[in-house]
């Protein structure tokens, strides 16, 4: 539904919908040096608040968005070579 949402918490990076479920999503990208990049090691409880801080915001902003039955956040990881190719990328569901 929307990407790059900035607010003054920071920038909400993914916000999606699949009929049911909105989701709120922070995605982090680590590029890889050999020594076991653990991109999602990141969103720890600072992050998490601040998520859900700009998650309030943007509900109270989109009057005009779907009703969803449930809120979830999510945390995508993508690991990337010095290219830019992906190496992986680790998506969890309601993790926080």
């Amino acid at each position: 539904m929307e990407r790059n949402y900035r607010t003054r918490w920071g920038e909400l990076d993914l916000v999606g919908f699949d009929g049911r479920t909105l989701a709120f999503c922070e995605v982090k990208t680590r590029c890889s040096n050999g020594l076991g990049v653990q991109p999602l090691e990141a969103i720890r409880g600072l992050k998490r608040s601040q998520v859900r801080k700009m998650a309030v915001q943007w509900l109270m902003e989109r009057r005009e968005r779907p009703r969803a039955q449930d809120i979830r956040f999510d945390a995508i990881g993508v690991v990337v070579d010095r290219s830019g190719g992906l190496l992986a990328l680790e998506h969890l569901e309601g993790v926080f």
